[in-house]
């Protein structure tokens, strides 16, 4: 249960897939970070002409990766219904005119719409260049992306089968108590999923739906190993195209969470957009990681790495 002053959200069930589908549209770049771009769904074919409509595709301009996104619910099974659609989307996918076709629709994207170009233009990508960047990262192996209300054991276990990479978000929906047409929607922070089975390890990561998986770095994790002190500054220079950039200053306190701007932060991601969102920008996602930096100068997604 949420509560919010008098209100009470209770966990409840999505009405249909369509709903789960909608939302991840209008959310993606909580799924697949600040740098991405979303394809709504299109019919592809396998080799040899068989149909099948993932529910879209989503391209990491920053990380040069891209993914089949089909939304699940966990009650249509593993057997019957997801394992089938999405081997034959992989098979589909895979094909030079499938491959073609995601990137003339991003290459659209790029052209009409200017936040997407803007993108592209904060990743040093040139409009000459974009085709060719595409081109380059649908070339490599799609990674398999499945935003699901809860995950089977079977899931888990096809996952961890698969030749390709496949990353498991868990979505979950809120209602009202006294009423239920007011709804929210929980998302996995910082861009991770649940479950990320990764062939260039051959391990499950496990995240937040069965604890917090060792191998994670979190601010808190800085703090503890002593990479990062209680009370040390830490900056985030930002300002929107045109304009001269400000300089955000904040505080990293004893549990690892970030003060700036009067507010206080259990993620950097979270800080950042609150600095950009103070200097008028209406940008809704922000690697933090690589937006905050120490007090000389190393970007604090360098500890991680």
């Amino acid at each position: 249960m949420i509560i919010i002053g008098t209100k009470k959200f209770t966990k409840t069930s999505f009405r249909n897939e369509e709903e789960l589908e909608n939302v991840v549209v209008e959310n993606y770049e909580y799924l697949f970070g600040p740098n991405s771009i979303y394809l709504p769904k299109a019919k592809i074919q396998t080799n040899d002409g068989v149909g099948t409509i993932p529910d879209g595709f989503a391209i990491d301009i920053e990380n040069k990766k891209w993914y089949i996104v089909e939304a699940e619910l966990g009650a249509h099974g593993v057997w019957v219904h997801i394992a089938p659609q999405i081997t034959k989307q992989i098979l589909a996918a895979l094909q030079k005119q499938a491959k073609d076709k995601i990137c003339e629709r991003a290459v659209d994207l790029h052209n009409q719409k200017p936040d997407v170009k803007e993108k592209f233009e904060e990743n040093n990508i040139k409009p000459i260049d974009v085709r060719k960047v595409l081109s380059d990262i649908v070339s490599k192996d799609p990674i398999i992306a499945i935003p699901i209300d809860y995950v089977s054991n079977d899931l888990k276990d096809w996952s961890n089968t698969q030749r390709f990479e496949v990353k498991l978000w868990v979505i979950s929906k809120y209602a009202e108590l006294t009423n239920p047409d007011e709804i929210m929607y929980e998302f996995p922070e910082d861009f991770k999923p649940d479950f990320d089975f990764n062939k260039s390890n051959n391990t499950p990561n496990m995240g937040s739906t069965l604890g917090r998986d060792v191998g994670e770095f979190t601010i808190s994790t800085l703090v503890e190993k002593g990479l990062l002190k209680p009370n040390e500054y830490i900056y985030f220079e930002y300002g929107q195209r045109g304009r001269q950039k400000k300089k955000y200053t904040a505080t990293i306190q004893e549990d690892g969470s970030i003060a700036v701007l009067g507010g206080i932060y259990r993620s950097p991601s979270w800080a950042a957009l609150a600095c950009m969102q103070d200097s008028g920008s209406n940008r809704k996602t922000v690697n933090g990681w690589t937006a905050w930096r120490t007090q000389d100068g190393k970007l604090i997604d360098s500890f991680r790495n």
